[in-house]
């Protein structure tokens, strides 16, 4: 059929009310987001942005309400879709921008592709990688991993991916939201190395939308964090404090969920796995812990200090 481009699309978009169909991959994954109230009847309240790119660049797309629970589960980082009748809005400006993986890559940040159930009934259609054509000019989807003997001279908030050996997970923790508000965060600590460093990766890890990995982290699993943020306590002494906190476009994987994913090609993944394969599994096992209590950042020595 006759397809469109996104760069097409942000030129024309305001003459025209049908538009052709698009051919795109997916880049980022947003967590998905529930926004219903007491007083509002909306049967499901729930919205998820994609980061979606062609050879013309990248664009956001939202997915509204019940095509959520039929899709958001099927469309991961890397999935082709051509999408038929959908909408074009205004993008809103406050929502959260993940770190391309490709800085060289247009964004085209003024408007969004918008799926919803009617007005236009949007039809969308997963399209397997194996047939997926090189004509077709999709871009592929592109990490920053980082190593953990990198992490010291990166600057605060920078994103990155990481991947390490779990030594240490915590328990979950409940953070509220607002001072006064009834609604939690719910996050865990975790600990991962990766054979460059004497120090781990902190990796404060906040429950996304996949409960079925957040629930399994456990010691000796390789763990993948995707869209982490460096934070580092500048006033005190910086080393001591870096760790890395999740946004809302990261992803995490454990052992198990690894298969056909797109960062199994990265060369710092593969290191890794070089890495993994000259440890002795009996050693890494006697340094692990699970559970208890983490106080981090960890309070002052005195309480003059404090």
């Amino acid at each position: 059929s006759k397809l469109t481009s996104l760069g097409q699309l942000e030129m024309t978009w305001r003459s025209r009310v049908h538009f052709h169909p698009l051919l795109v991959r997916v880049l980022h994954k947003s967590r998905l987001r529930y926004y219903g109230k007491p007083e509002k009847k909306l049967d499901m309240p729930y919205q998820a942005y994609f980061e979606v790119a062609d050879g013309s660049g990248m664009m956001s797309m939202v997915l509204w309400n019940s095509l959520c629970p039929e899709w958001y589960n099927s469309i991961k980082v890397g999935t082709v879709l051509l999408l038929e009748q959908y909408a074009i809005k205004t993008s809103y400006p406050f929502k959260t921008q993940p770190t391309p993986g490709d800085s060289q890559m247009k964004r085209f940040a003024t408007i969004e592709i918008s799926l919803n159930v009617r007005d236009p009934p949007t039809k969308i259609s997963i399209i397997p990688e194996e047939m997926v054509k090189p004509g077709w000019g999709l871009p592929e989807v592109k990490y920053r991993f980082i190593t953990r003997s990198e992490l010291d001279d990166l600057p605060n908030n920078h994103s990155c991916d990481v991947i390490g050996l779990v030594t240490f997970v915590g328990r979950a923790e409940r953070a509220r939201k607002r001072e006064h508000g009834e609604d939690f965060w719910l996050y865990r600590w975790a600990h991962a190395i990766d054979g460059t460093s004497d120090q781990p990766f902190i990796l404060e890890l906040f429950a996304t939308s996949q409960p079925e990995v957040f629930e399994h982290i456990h010691p000796m699993t390789y763990l993948v964090c995707t869209q982490m943020r460096v934070v580092r306590d500048l006033t005190e002494n910086p080393s001591s404090t870096i760790y890395l906190t999740t946004s809302n476009e990261s992803q995490i994987f454990i052992t198990g969920w690894h298969k056909g994913q797109p960062y199994t090609k990265d060369t710092k993944v593969k290191n890794f796995i070089q890495w993994t394969k000259t440890q002795s599994e009996a050693d890494q096992m006697k340094k692990t812990v699970i559970g208890g209590y983490y106080p981090f950042p960890r309070p002052p020595n005195s309480f003059l200090k404090y």
